[in-house]
């Protein structure tokens, strides 16, 4: 029992021997990208785009409300038939509204690939700049300060790399 105390202490150890060599770094890619000219161009051709189909949207979901509600003004003059012919146009304008929500923003969505057309090679050219500055400069690991699922609580600023990535993308002088 003994010795495998000794062994485990001896293995803990020597691995955190390994861990003293490793670099770390950091970076901000919202600050990043919000220093890029083209970056900001493309966020606001598609955010103008998304408002655009919200609206339509909206517009849409407020006919079916109208509808709705004259057809339970109406609903006691009606026959039947005349009933569900209306619920069924109500229904049916519902799911043309869906389905154009789901077409507009759904997973693979019309938004979806403007932001892939647009937003992603901007991006894309980021993490480029971002891998080449690791393998050179033998960074271990670089967080990025901005994810919301980075665990980051405190970061020392003489750590930030974000400017030499921007310096790297071609952007010598960015602003705070």
């Amino acid at each position: 029992m003994k010795n495998k105390k000794l062994l485990i202490a001896a293995v803990l150890t020597l691995m955190s021997f390994g861990g003293f060599a490793q670099r770390y770094a950091f970076i901000d890619t919202d600050f990043i990208l919000d220093q890029i000219p083209a970056y900001q161009d493309a966020k606001t051709e598609v955010d103008a785009q998304a408002e655009k189909w919200q609206k339509q949207i909206e517009a849409r979901y407020d006919e079916i409300e109208q509808m709705y509600t004259a057809y339970k003004a109406e609903q006691v003059l009606l026959t039947p038939e005349m009933r569900k012919q209306r619920e069924d146009e109500i229904i049916k304008k519902e799911k043309e509204a869906k389905d154009f929500q789901r077409e507009k923003f759904g997973v693979d969505g019309e938004l979806f690939k403007l932001r892939q057309e647009l937003i992603k090679p901007i991006q894309d050219s980021v993490f480029d700049a971002v891998r080449k500055m690791a393998e050179q400069k033998s960074y271990a690991v670089i967080f990025d300060k901005a994810a919301s699922s980075s665990a980051i609580i405190y970061s020392n600023p003489k750590y930030d790399q974000s400017k030499e990535i921007l310096q790297r993308l071609g952007f010598d002088e960015p602003t705070e």
